[in-house]
């Protein structure tokens, strides 16, 4: 992996940093990579993981949202539901 051109991690989606952490991995795990580059990898692998998170707990977030917007919007309709047959 050359380290001279890749990209910003906060510019990644969330499969980009992904499918770059699994090669990352991938690199570590070899072990033929010297001391400092094993070095440069894992901080690369940190960056890249902590972005994955960031993107996860977005997701996650946007979910509970419309969850919550749901069950508002069901509540309401069995609210004026239950006042029209009333």
């Amino acid at each position: 992996m050359a380290q001279t051109s890749l990209p910003d991690v906060k510019d990644l989606s969330y499969e980009q940093a992904r499918d770059e952490l699994v090669t990352v991995v991938a690199e570590l795990e070899q072990g033929s990579s010297t001391l400092e580059q094993s070095l440069a990898l894992w901080e690369r692998g940190e960056s890249l993981a902590a972005r994955c998170e960031e993107w996860l707990l977005g997701a996650k977030e946007r979910l509970e949202n419309a969850r919550r917007a749901q069950n508002e919007r069901a509540q309401t309709e069995r609210a004026q539901t239950e006042r029209a047959s009333s």
